[in-house]
């Protein structure tokens, strides 16, 4: 058999003839063979290749179009965050990551300009200066999104994004760890701080705790979206920056309405009406401006009101997201709940970010595992410890009960 014809890397390229005095490059960049014509001599043509291959290694086309006449990408971005604004819900983040971050770094740079070391020496000196890795990550996503649209525009030919070593792109991994993210760990804290709070603020904490929402899907809740009767709820629409917006996945979803849920809702429909919105803000000419008062309940209202009631119930200072989704979706999967049903609920779109919840089920070591490694490490002479399993009648609830153990010869107390 034939051997297959081996591929030349990024990087590298050769000269060959067609014809008398026209000679041709051909070299590999981004996946692509590229080449270009026309050369008298052989030595002339070797030097363009030499010229190109180089920038093909530091990142760069090696063949731009027209640098002179190619404008800095802080030109090109102006008009792409113009055309973002229309078609994207985050694109105030975006101009706000853009003005602050990226283009003070890159924005008198040509499309050419950039590569991957460019884009190193940026997560290098915005970590040196103190921003959160998943912020910079999010600045470098934005960057890729951006230059995906000058490529398409024909200013450049590889995603200097694209280029980045492993070794840059763990320099902006996010450290946030998922394990440790409080929550309302027992059912009677959760009842306690819906207690100590005041309508409505103690109906928006129900709706978030027993069903998951986001505080903007809660802020967003219409009383023809709750179905008291078939006990759904239904999520279309969310409050974002004071105005209706589409959902964070821009897809509907059916909720479980709790049968604990199901009653303070049903009293809360009698007091309001049950028309329009189930939140409205308590004092609309607050927030607002004369002639636009405000039309929802604002988010930080709702945080201000939550610190004051842990504060009253003497529990762990945490976020409204902490105190309402996340003690959803944890209580859920302790509770042995399966989470492709959590999933749906929370409105994911891939079960994978459901996982982060997957420690805390109930399974997640079965009782064989406690005897995967068996060593005799009791002392001669000693007495026998016994360490019983939850709910048994000899120990204290899974913990060791030690007394009386000799150790070096000094007998020592031990309880645990």
């Amino acid at each position: 058999m034939a051997r297959r014809k081996r591929r030349r890397p990024n990087g590298q390229g050769c000269v060959y003839k067609r014809g008398p005095g026209n000679f041709w490059i051909k070299w590999r960049v981004a996946g692509r063979v590229r080449t270009k014509g026309g050369y008298p001599t052989e030595g002339e043509a070797k030097k363009m290749l030499a010229g190109v291959t180089a920038d093909a290694r530091r990142g760069r086309d090696g063949m731009p179009v027209e640098l002179k006449t190619a404008p800095t990408l802080k030109t090109l971005a102006k008009d792409w965050l113009d055309r973002r604004e229309k078609t994207h819900r985050a694109w105030r983040d975006d101009r706000c990551r853009w003005r602050k971050h990226l283009e003070p770094f890159f924005g008198a740079c040509k499309p050419t300009e950039v590569d991957a070391a460019s884009l190193r020496r940026f997560v290098e000196r915005k970590l040196a200066d103190g921003m959160n890795p998943t912020t910079v990550g999010h600045c470098i996503r934005l960057f890729s999104t951006f230059f995906a649209e000058v490529i398409e525009q024909g200013f450049a030919r590889v995603n200097p994004v694209s280029l980045l070593p492993r070794s840059a792109r763990r320099l902006y991994r996010s450290k946030l760890d998922t394990t440790n993210t409080p929550f309302l760990e027992k059912a009677s804290d959760v009842q306690r701080v819906f207690l100590a709070l005041s309508e409505p603020y103690n109906v928006a904490f129900a709706v978030g705790a027993l069903a998951g929402l986001r505080t903007g899907e809660v802020l967003g809740l219409s009383w023809k979206d709750v179905d008291l009767a078939n006990r759904r709820i239904h999520v279309t629409q969310q409050v974002k920056d004071g105005r209706i917006a589409p959902l964070k996945d821009d897809d509907p979803r059916i909720v479980p309405l709790q049968n604990d849920l199901a009653p303070i809702l049903a009293r809360w429909r009698l007091k309001t009406g049950g028309e329009g919105m189930l939140f409205v803000p308590t004092c609309p000419k607050r927030g607002g401006t004369t002639d636009r008062p405000s039309t929802f309940m604002r988010s930080h209202t709702l945080r201000s009101n939550l610190a004051k009631a842990l504060t009253v119930c003497k529990l762990p200072s945490i976020s409204w997201y902490q105190a309402t989704r996340h003690t959803f979706a944890s209580l859920w999967v302790m509770d042995g709940h399966s989470l492709e049903k959590l999933s749906k609920i929370l409105g994911h779109a891939s079960v994978t970010t459901t996982e982060r919840y997957a420690h805390l089920r109930p399974e997640h070591f079965k009782e064989e595992d406690f005897d995967a490694v068996r060593v005799d490490l009791s002392h001669s002479g000693g007495d026998v410890v016994s360490i019983c399993r939850p709910g048994s009648e000899n120990g204290a609830g899974g913990y060791a009960v030690v007394t009386g153990v000799e150790n070096g010869g000094e007998k020592i107390q031990i309880t645990a």
